[in-house]
């Protein structure tokens, strides 16, 4: 029998690496082992290392042994680059594994996990070091549910293939990534967990300036060196001041497109500030929203998707091209509009009518606060008090537009969470405010998250000359 390994480097793309040969001979044994154990393969790399490689490669063989691999990441945007690279769908991690369904007390819509029936199915995340494990009301953590979800049936002889990077900022509050934790794996849901990490940085992607600097802030974190960037001899890395900062957008818009072309920030209120000053100075916006406009989806939405949408749901961190705008309309306190907009990771959704929150564009926090949520469901809730059928009004309370108005802000500037899983051509990383004192681990791994979400040109904006050689 011709062994997993064997058709992997019969079919691999380059010459592989050391590690990655390794890596071949150790899925021989992740591929054919037939058991309940629960395996799990965890592939953990430095940007650069050739992951997405192993894994296209990876799951072009499984028909071979009779498996049937599924593509998943933490978000759309992430799905939409993992789909482009492996050739095949991708799916977001919540759109498997969850369906919708109604409290039969409430009427109130909630989330549940699937009854998984797959067998001999080969789950494969990518971007893992974005899946969080935080309980919240009435649900566990995603990576809870994920792994439930997987290994359902102990006869099912499903497995797990975790691929990410430790290197990236974890879930947001959390010490961790503990999808990419083989301790946390192994001890919290006894999994049978086999793991590699690649660092070898593979030929083809030596000469990118890009990959060499994130290279240098990997061996920084583990070392605990000053962070020092290389920009010379490259041709893709520059230094710049935010002087320059109209001529560089206006250069990554005319030869990527805006959609290409992104700010990454250290704060929500930094990128609120880029936000109206790209509105205003580049394109010239006089209206509060217009036609064109980009926008990211900064809460969870359940409301405006059919159920047969492909996208699931309109996920936190979901990027949409406005098309019209309708007027504007005060209540409860806040200000709302009625826009129509395309999904830019899901180029053949038709397109969607909704309400959004004019309010959350120009906040400096990430979403609504808490005590604004609690004003708009109070207010809902007195609009509708007079219908005395409890069921009936708890109905209309759920299907009301304004309680599940989109929030929404401009998407030319991201924070780096925000802007996590996914990849764009031009980047302008501005570094704000620092002090020597500021300057951790997990100011490294924010650099570090930043700058490889760039693909072709990175540009480092506003830092001092103590961060490079």
């Amino acid at each position: 029998m011709i062994t997993p390994s064997e058709r992997i480097s019969a079919s691999f793309p380059f010459e592989p690496t050391n590690g990655q040969k390794t890596l071949f001979e150790l899925l021989d044994d992740f591929v054919l082992e037939k058991s309940t154990r629960r395996n799990t393969f965890l592939l953990k790399g430095y940007a650069g290392t050739g992951k997405t490689s192993v894994l296209t490669a990876f799951s072009n063989i499984l028909r071979f042994y009779s498996y049937k691999p599924i593509m998943l990441a933490p978000t759309g945007r992430a799905a939409k680059v993992m789909s482009s690279y492996a050739k095949r769908k991708a799916f977001t991690i919540h759109r498997i594994i969850f369906n919708q369904s109604e409290d039969p007390d409430t009427g109130i819509l909630q989330f549940q996990r699937q009854k998984n029936t797959a067998q001999n199915t080969v789950y494969i995340i990518d971007e893992a070091s974005m899946v969080d494990d935080q309980s919240h009301p009435g649900g566990e953590g995603l990576l809870s549910s994920l792994i439930n979800y997987v290994f359902e049936d102990p006869k099912s002889n499903n497995k797990l293939f975790l691929v990410g990077d430790s290197a990236q900022l974890p879930p947001v509050k959390q010490e961790i990534s503990p999808a990419l934790d083989e301790v946390y794996l192994q001890n919290v849901f006894r999994l049978n967990v086999k793991s590699l990490e690649l660092t070898e940085v593979v030929r083809q992607a030596s000469e990118s300036g890009i990959l060499y600097n994130a290279t240098t802030l990997r061996n920084a974190l583990i070392s605990q060196q000053d962070i020092k960037f290389t920009t010379s001899p490259f041709s893709d890395i520059y230094k710049m001041g935010s002087d320059k900062l109209e001529d560089g957008l206006l250069y990554g818009y005319d030869k990527y497109g805006i959609e290409n072309t992104v700010i990454i920030t250290r704060s929500n209120r930094a990128a609120t500030q880029y936000n109206q000053y790209i509105r205003r100075q580049i394109h010239y916006r006089e209206e509060e929203l217009d036609a064109g406009d980009y926008l990211m989806i900064v809460r969870n939405n359940y409301f405006w998707l059919d159920d047969d949408s492909p996208a699931g749901f309109l996920a936190n961190g979901e990027f949409i091209e406005v098309t019209s705008v309708g007027g504007v309309e005060e209540k409860y306190g806040f200000r709302f509009c009625d826009i129509r907009f395309r999904l830019l990771d899901y180029a053949d959704h038709p397109t969607v009518e909704a309400k959004i929150i004019l309010d959350t564009l120009h906040s400096f926090t990430p979403q609504l606060e808490r005590e604004e949520n609690r004003k708009l469901y109070n207010a809902v809730l007195e609009e509708h008090s007079e219908i005395a059928d409890k069921r009936i009004r708890l109905k209309r309370i759920r299907e009301d537009e304004y309680l599940n108005a989109l929030q929404v802000k401009f998407s030319y500037a991201l924070t780096c969470h925000k802007s996590q899983g996914g990849q764009w051509d031009a980047i302008f990383v501005d570094i704000g405010f620092i002090r020597d004192d500021m300057v951790d681990t997990d100011f490294i791994r924010w650099q570090y998250t930043a700058i490889t979400r760039a693909k072709s040109e990175l540009f480092l904006m506003n830092y001092p000359d103590k961060f490079f050689k």
